[in-house]
């Protein structure tokens, strides 16, 4: 059974977030609520939940702030946000959850079941906490790092650094710059939306492509050259849109 804190300064949003909870999940066994980080640092000395469902924009100490006062914290935590998307990019790279506001009752029942799923370690959760503490710092999106765990432990690394991404079935192989490349529970359309904003070119159903690190693409078409020296093919269906994204005639 799972024990639920809700931070956010808002009544009306913590009533329906409540609601939605005790109706539509189960698996809720008791719901605390916190109208500010102050109250929730209080109530966490004596409850200890599973999940925080934090508010981000808050006055006084933000939903971040409340981050920083906790010292290894052993519950997951799924941000609530109104539209901010230098706040959503910084949790998406750190491969936390997140719900825009007015929340949904199906994207909440998938929030749980993507918690349900989780088998990351508290020293795991501790580095993603961290590692969205440090983005949040950063003044160009571009600096921040992404998060990546996978069955080795967590991987950290800008978007410069990403070469190609592989997809192999519901997994992806991530190529990066002077590192082995390594396996990512995740699939290659969850990388492409995250990095949708960052010049990636799709050349194929199973190559996405950082198109800063294509040096040319071959006479007939068919693959793309990269700076560490790989080919990667490009599908028959994606040589006019290949060409269009690299500014080739």
């Amino acid at each position: 059974m799972i024990k639920v804190l809700l931070i956010d300064d808002e009544q009306k949003a913590r009533n329906i977030l409540y609601y939605f909870l005790t109706t539509l999940v189960p698996e809720i066994a008791e719901i605390r609520q916190a109208e500010s980080v102050d109250k929730a640092v209080a109530i966490l000395k004596e409850y200890t939940p599973d999940i925080v469902f934090l508010d981000i924009e808050m006055p006084n100490k933000n939903g971040f702030d409340f981050l920083l006062e906790i010292e290894k914290p052993s519950f997951d935590v799924i941000f609530t946000t109104a539209y901010n998307q230098y706040a959503i990019q910084a949790i998406r790279f750190s491969a936390l959850d997140y719900l825009l506001k007015p929340v949904d009752p199906d994207e909440l029942k998938n929030a749980i079941q993507r918690y349900l799923e989780k088998k990351e370690s508290a020293e795991q959760k501790e580095q993603l906490f961290n590692n969205l503490v440090q983005n949040i710092e950063q003044k160009d999106i571009r600096d921040f790092k992404i998060a990546v765990p996978s069955s080795d432990g967590v991987h950290f690394f800008v978007v410069d650094d990403i070469l190609r991404l592989e997809a192999d079935s519901s997994y992806t192989n991530i190529h990066l710059v002077n590192q082995r490349p390594f396996l990512a529970s995740k699939t290659l359309k969850h990388f492409e939306e995250m990095l949708e904003d960052f010049h990636f070119i799709r050349t194929h159903k199973s190559h996405l492509v950082n198109s800063k690190h294509i040096t040319r693409i071959s006479n007939d078409k068919e693959f793309v050259l990269l700076t560490d020296g790989s080919k990667v093919e490009v599908a028959r269906r994606k040589k006019d849109e290949v060409q269009q994204q690299l500014h080739i005639k």
